[in-house]
């Protein structure tokens, strides 16, 4: 049942035109196309989620890349992030396989669903507050329907985002890496659950160590650790 709602909530999303720097951007990106994609078809539309619709973690990322996610499709795929990324979540037991390259590589994620706070690939990897406000409705359909356990931010843009879904007060919780708190039952998730705070897996993280593989292991064996209690 659950899946065929995800699906549903999917179609919403990648048919989505609310944001019209964001359409325009995004399309323009995916026609121009970078050099080093020239032959590729790029997505260019709006990225769903993207995972296992009984997960117990639920993982909220900013938003596309514009020659990552934007090209494939499909979250944290095709780019430096998403390199990063996917290797921890096989190592950590989630991910079938250490890298996404498209939509039918055969990656399966098992008790984790991922998302973002924007759908569509911004300028600048900055979406407005207007345009996350906007984009705000579809995470608070999935995380009603896929009910998880805990919550993993990567970056403060996507902290700040549960929070709003939440309705927990932002002043009560400071973003740091590896940090760990504990939910009140909301409308959304109607249990106790758990968040936890990642550095994002970008370039300007990973390559200068403030996010470092050891750092990032941690946070995945956390998840591990908290979907037990």
């Amino acid at each position: 049942m659950h899946y065929m709602q995800i699906q549903t909530i999917n179609s919403e999303i990648i048919s989505c035109r609310k944001c019209p720097r964001l359409v325009e951007w995004r399309e323009k990106v995916a026609q121009e196309k970078r050099k080093a994609y020239r032959d590729h078809e790029y997505w260019g539309k709006p990225v769903p989620g993207f995972g296992d619709s009984a997960a117990r973690v639920f993982v909220v990322g900013l938003a596309p890349g514009a020659h990552g996610s934007n090209r494939t499709g499909r979250q944290f795929t095709g780019d430096a992030s998403g390199n990063f990324l996917y290797p921890a979540l096989h190592r950590a037991g989630f991910a079938n396989r250490p890298d996404s390259t498209s939509r039918d590589d055969g990656l399966i994620l098992t008790d984790m669903y991922i998302a973002a706070s924007a759908r569509c690939a911004p300028p600048d990897n900055k979406p407005t507050p207007e345009e996350l406000s906007t984009c705000l409705p579809y995470l608070k359909t999935e995380l009603q329907l896929i009910q998880p356990k805990v919550l993993v931010a990567l970056g403060k843009i996507a902290f700040d985002t549960i929070l709003r879904i939440t309705s927990t007060r932002p002043t009560a919780l400071k973003f740091s890496h590896a940090a760990v708190f504990s939910l009140p039952p909301s409308n959304f998730i109607p249990h106790n659950s758990y968040l936890i705070c990642s550095y994002h897996p970008s370039q300007q993280n990973t390559l200068t160590g403030k996010l470092t593989v050891e750092m990032f292991d941690t946070i995945w064996q956390q998840a591990r650790t908290l979907i037990h209690q």
